[in-house]
């Protein structure tokens, strides 16, 4: 075996030192609160069954896309998929990328250009900055969820600024790591009223927000108001894979100059129809939604009757986090948790910011009340030892 490089080494001794090595874990038998798999789809024999019956009607009997979209991967069901995902969201245009990484670095890769700017806020999504560092454009980030800081941000750099400059605010629906929302209707128009071009990735609301689970902006009713959403199919979805909403195009564009698109085999058969079998559920089954709701209110009121209220994120989403800064203390207190039957997982630095450490629970449709309540008195009583 060729010797190991020595910086490498040094670095994953460093991890190691702070105690936030990663490590690969296993599937368990434990209480799920920590999977993206917020209404219960990847296993959910209904998709199964429809995205099995799809095939099997449109004749699509083989294992692979064969190569990239462009070249020999793109089937009829590609066209039926991104037709529907159109029509339910209620956009122009819709174009699938085989998951929200690829969809997020073929965007900020290809769509801003040299000389304009890219304004993010600065908790926004890992694969959101690689794509932003393959840009060409300048990026500058504001504060978290904060207008006013955004407005400080534009106005320090605009005096500078080329007038064919474009000028792209980006955000989240629902923050991944924190489970909170910006104010959108005041992003929205911000942008509207100053020709900017907002980007939203809806990731963790799509399924979750909605009348049929269209997303946090269509429950706002601003789908329309924004430059690209962002939406991916591995979390409430259940499957795999991810697209990019805007108008036509937008999707000619990212067609022609996204890497992450151009340059890699399209999705299987299986991947593309498990996605149309998904949204099918969505607007045919409102039962596990609702449950997921029902959930999402009980919480909140437990967390202020287990007297957490100081220590938990505000968050009308599924990812509701409990802060226990000091990694040594977080994973100490999760793995309490794995001992009385939890799956909570613990979220450490470099993917939260040194000293906001925490532990992320996320609800699902196949949660109960009384596994939540218990959750939380254990996790009282495991903070109370610290």
């Amino acid at each position: 075996m060729a010797n190991f490089p020595k910086k490498l080494s040094k670095k994953l001794t460093e991890r190691a030192a702070q105690n936030a090595l990663r490590e690969l874990p296993l599937s368990s038998n434990l209480i799920d609160f920590t999977s993206n798999d917020y209404l219960g789809f990847s296993k959910n024999l209904s998709i199964y069954e429809k995205a099995s019956k799809l095939l099997s009607d449109e004749n699509h009997k083989r294992n692979g896309a064969t190569g990239s979209r462009l070249i020999s991967g793109n089937y009829s069901l590609y066209t039926q998929v991104e037709q529907n995902i159109a029509s339910f969201h209620q956009v122009d245009s819709a174009l699938v990328f085989n998951s929200g990484y690829d969809a997020n670095v073929g965007f900020f890769g290809a769509v801003p250009q040299r000389g304009d700017v890219i304004l993010y806020d600065e908790y926004i999504h890992a694969s959101i900055r690689d794509g932003i560092a393959m840009s060409n454009a300048k990026a500058f980030k504001f504060k978290h969820n904060s207008l006013e800081d955004l407005g400080k941000v534009i106005r320090r750099i605009q005096a500078n600024l080329p007038s064919e400059s474009e000028i792209y605010v980006v955000t989240e629906s629902v923050f991944s790591m924190d489970g909170d929302s910006p104010d959108l209707q005041s992003f929205a128009k911000l942008c509207a009223d100053n020709g900017y071009h907002l980007v939203v990735d809806e990731a963790h609301a799509i399924g979750v927000f909605g009348f049929d689970g269209q997303g946090l902006l269509f429950d706002l009713g601003i789908q329309n108001q924004v430059f690209a959403q962002i939406i991916t199919y591995g979390k409430a979805m259940g499957c795999h894979g991810a697209a990019i909403l805007g108008s036509d195009a937008l999707k000619e564009f990212l067609i022609n100059f996204s890497r992450s698109f151009i340059y890699t085999t399209g999705l299987p058969p299986h991947s593309v129809a498990t996605i149309m079998a998904a949204y099918q559920e969505l607007t045919q089954e409102k039962s596990s939604r609702e449950k997921l709701q029902q959930l999402i209110s009980y919480i909140h009121g437990e967390v202020k009757n287990q007297g957490l209220e100081t220590v938990f994120i505000p968050s009308n989403s599924a990812i509701h986090c409990c802060l226990i800064p000091n990694a040594d203390k977080v994973k100490k207190v999760a793995k309490n948790l794995e001992k009385k039957g939890y799956n909570v997982k613990a979220i450490l630095s470099p993917t939260v910011p040194l000293g906001q450490e925490r532990l992320r629970i996320c609800l699902h449709s196949y949660n109960t009340i009384e596994e939540i309540k218990n959750l939380l008195s254990i996790l009282k009583t495991a903070m109370t030892s610290l």
